[in-house]
């Protein structure tokens, strides 16, 4: 059974305390890191390996996909902060949502993936928060009301 501690001193020779878990590097067969990143409705599956830079989403170019300059930098973003703009080739395959769900999915699952490829990489993106699934959904319609909140119009009489 476990020993019993009477004293602070007794601390000092017990067994010491767990360490925090090692992240190690998670590959496939063909030396790729895959993660999938979710946001809203959106679900992106993300391959990344290492290469000039190439971005393929849906088996289109990143800038026929995202045609805005701001989803392109949401989905980029993981990149910047670990510095490895044009080392990785990624391919990503991003279905329901809309859009700008789709981009924060990209960028969810990106940096998962980078994670996976360099675990040294994981403590500068958790600190940025590119690896916490962001939670918020559309509220859901409830019965008597127009929308999920807006009521009906009033009338006295």
């Amino acid at each position: 059974m476990a020993e019993t501690l009477t004293s602070l001193a007794d601390l000092k020779g017990s067994a010491p305390a767990a360490e925090a878990p090692k992240h190690v590097q998670k590959l496939d067969k063909q030396g790729r890191a895959y993660a999938t990143g979710k946001r809203k409705d959106a679900v992106a599956r993300v391959w990344i390996k290492p290469g000039s830079g190439k971005i393929v989403v849906n088996e289109r170019t990143l800038e026929t996909y995202f045609a805005r300059p701001v989803l392109r930098m949401i989905m980029q973003q993981p990149l910047l902060v670990a510095n490895r703009v044009g080392q990785y080739d990624i391919v990503v395959d991003v279905a329901g949502g809309g859009l700008s769900g789709q981009a924060g999915a990209v960028r969810h699952g990106l940096s998962k993936a980078l994670t996976y490829y360099e675990p040294d990489l994981r403590p500068a993106l958790k600190k940025v928060g590119f690896l916490t699934r962001d939670s918020r959904v559309v509220e859901r319609k409830k019965y008597g009301r127009k929308k999920a909140r807006r009521s009906f119009q009033f009338s006295k009489r």
